[in-house]
């Protein structure tokens, strides 16, 4: 495409006495494998480069890196002297670009986009970035996160007379910059007006006919970072993984609030919504980050190991052997065993090339589905006491499968230890979790929970300990899943009169 610059389970008391029936955690194991897990968000690269770089190739290169956020369509906008082209569909990026594509998609400037549908469906119209043309000519933009007042926005916009494509937020915030660039000099202004009017989170970059602006929320909930490679160009990352992978070097974190515009002049910065307090997501050290990134100056590899070096006080046990989940339990599981002494070892081994969807077994096979994923080494732990490392229990489902494999593979102990605490509340900043009464830990007891999962002990980080994930550095953050806090109250505004929520 081418555009020119003029153109559930059954609940049961948690204070109960009886012990939970496995019978009826039996009826959850026809869920996908991938149903229990939290998913990943979105993840946005941004270069503005000098001419004769190949930005695409720069661009393929940081949403590979950044796969692990979003498996569901992905996206590059190039921007050659005005004349903006792309390419999007659905699917990894491996699957939606390849040598030819990347080859057409020539200029001096990129933004790239991987999503997962945490708002919005999932189809091919939701795909970012959006490019869109209005008055001032063309505009691009990638978005990570979830805005709270979406849905007064878009009402607002329609009663205007906006007409939305897509299902996104993202188009959301692409209108109100729209209309704020008629009567603003420049499109940063516009943006910084749009902020004035957005709730939520939002780790944005733009494109406009000459420039590159990235921009974060004022509490800074989604990652976003700057780097530069050797020969000057500027690039953009939810994480610093996509840096490296296309050859530059951190330099350093957008600021909550922040707008960095980039040109051929060069960058420069200007603050929007001054004086909010921040709040970090704190999932984005237990989960969703990858392991070589560093967040907001705290390396998520350390923050990880850390999170196991706390569990091991908190719950010690006596074991053979430490395993951890792949991937961002490994992590935790290392920490784990420094602490504890006990011996680390690999005791499960992940399939990489499984892709994002694969031909789900019948019912009577479903099991073989964790399989697909994850396979235990026999002869590692055959024999011995285990103590299992994950990042999370959501509704428990997955975690049971791994439990039975284990036991089927000769363990004869078999201790969970989670690098998070219980999740009890849903998340409304762009983490997919579950509404309250599909999370576990709302359902049943800790002890319950183990019996269910056929654990012989498990033990959650302390809520009160996630200060040490943050390596001994004092950064705000926000824990509303696990506590029920939120940084801007805005649990008041999805109250339902069936307590869906609460």
């Amino acid at each position: 495409m081418l555009l020119t610059q003029e153109t559930k389970l059954e609940k049961e008391p948690k204070s109960g006495t009886g012990s939970p029936h496995n019978v009826l955690f039996a009826d959850t194991l026809a869920h996908d494998v991938k149903a229990d897990k939290l998913h990943e968000e979105c993840g946005v690269f941004a270069i503005f480069a000098k001419k004769g770089v190949a930005v695409a190739q720069a661009a393929y290169h940081g949403l590979i890196a950044l796969q692990h956020r979003g498996q569901e369509s992905s996206g590059i906008v190039v921007n050659d002297c005005g004349l903006i082209d792309y390419h999007k569909g659905m699917g990894l990026v491996s699957e939606v670009f390849n040598k030819d594509v990347l080859k057409k998609l020539q200029g001096q400037a990129a933004i790239g986009h991987v999503r997962y549908s945490t708002s919005g469906g999932s189809v091919n119209e939701n795909t970012q970035p959006l490019v869109m043309r209005y008055i001032k000519g063309v505009l691009a933009i990638a978005h990570n996160g979830n805005l709270t007042n979406a849905m007064e926005l878009r009402q607002e916009l329609e009663h205007r007379g906006a007409i939305f494509q897509t299902t996104i937020d993202s188009e959301v915030i692409a209108y109100l910059i729209a209309r704020e660039r008629i009567n603003s000099h420049n499109i940063e202004t516009a943006i910084q007006r749009a902020m004035t009017q957005l709730k939520g989170a939002y780790s944005l970059v733009v494109m406009s006919p000459r420039k590159i602006i990235a921009a974060r929320d004022p509490k800074g909930f989604r990652p976003l970072c700057m780097g530069k490679t050797e020969d000057g160009a500027i690039v953009f990352a939810s994480e610093s993984c996509a840096l490296d992978a296309c050859g530059a070097e951190f330099v350093r974190d957008v600021e909550p609030g922040e707008i960095v515009i980039c040109n051929e002049k060069g960058t420069r910065s200007i603050k929007a919504n001054c004086g909010e307090t921040a709040a970090h997501c704190i999932f984005e050290y237990i989960y969703f980050a990858r392991s070589d990134s560093t967040i907001d100056g705290i390396s998520v590899y350390e923050s990880r190991k850390a999170a196991g070096m706390e569990l091991a006080k908190q719950h010690p046990v006596d074991a053979d052997l430490v395993i951890g989940v792949p991937e961002s339990g490994l992590d935790a599981a290392i920490g784990y065993a420094e602490q504890s002494g006990i011996p680390y070892e690999k005791g499960l081994v992940k399939n990489s090339y499984i892709g994002r969807t694969f031909i789900q077994p019948e019912q009577n096979q479903r099991t073989s589905a964790v399989r697909l994923k994850l396979n235990a080494l026999r002869s590692v732990v055959a024999g011995k006491r285990i103590v299992m490392l994950d990042d999370s229990i959501v509704r428990g489902t997955t975690m049971r499968r791994i439990v039975t494999m284990l036991r089927d593979s000769g363990a004869t102990e078999v201790h969970l230890r989670i690098s998070s605490p219980e999740f009890c509340w849903p998340c409304f900043y762009g983490t997919d979790i579950p509404s309250k009464e599909e999370l576990i830990a709302n359902n049943y007891t800790v002890e319950q929970i183990a019996e269910m999962l056929d654990a012989d002990s498990l033990g959650f980080l302390n809520k009160n300990s996630l200060d040490s994930l943050l390596c001994g550095r004092e950064i705000p953050y926000c824990s509303a899943c696990f506590c029920g806090e939120y940084p801007d109250g805005i649990i008041t505004k999805f109250m339902s009169k069936d307590d869906k929520y609460l």
